[in-house]
């Protein structure tokens, strides 16, 4: 159990990450410019949504979707949670700063991603024969086909 708090606080700790380099780039690259935060936010987003596609790749093809599913959502949530309250702190801002609008906006774009990134994933791993339950019925068709077909007489 443990060892499963710690996966998810680790990817977490990743995807908060990923905010706060984005942050610091945009502070000190292009400090007072909107457009090139703006920018640098969608790519922040992009990054997030690839790392979970690979994670979710990763895991489904080890894991049933019940088991890596609610731990990825959870890990997703919490870097959420981290990126959109304590992020603004890395850049010397906080979190509705910008407005309730810009705050909010940061939920939907965030939570879109890591949707659109772990359904990419899953469905690169499902549509390569790679995940759990492809790998399970690839298995149980192998072992029904070396069995010979049993005969009934009467």
């Amino acid at each position: 159990m443990r060892q499963r708090w710690v996966s998810i606080a680790t990817i977490a700790a990743a995807l908060f990450a990923i905010n706060v380099i984005a942050r610091l780039i945009s502070h000190f690259g292009y400090p007072d410019n909107d457009t090139a935060e703006s920018r640098i936010s969608i790519v922040m987003f992009a990054v997030i949504g690839i790392v979970l596609a690979v994670l979710t790749y990763l895991r489904s093809q080890r894991l049933p979707a019940a088991q890596w599913l609610p731990d990825l959502a959870a890990a997703a949530v919490a870097g959420m949670l981290l990126t959109i309250l304590i992020g603004p702190f890395a850049s010397g801002d906080y979190p509705f700063s910008s407005g309730a609008g810009n705050f909010f906006s940061q939920i939907w774009l965030y939570s879109g991603f890591a949707i659109v990134g772990t359904l990419l994933g899953y469905w690169v791993a499902t549509m390569l024969g790679r995940d759990y339950r492809s790998k399970s019925l690839k298995a149980f068709s192998q072992a029904r086909a070396g069995r010979p077909r049993r005969v009934v007489r009467r």
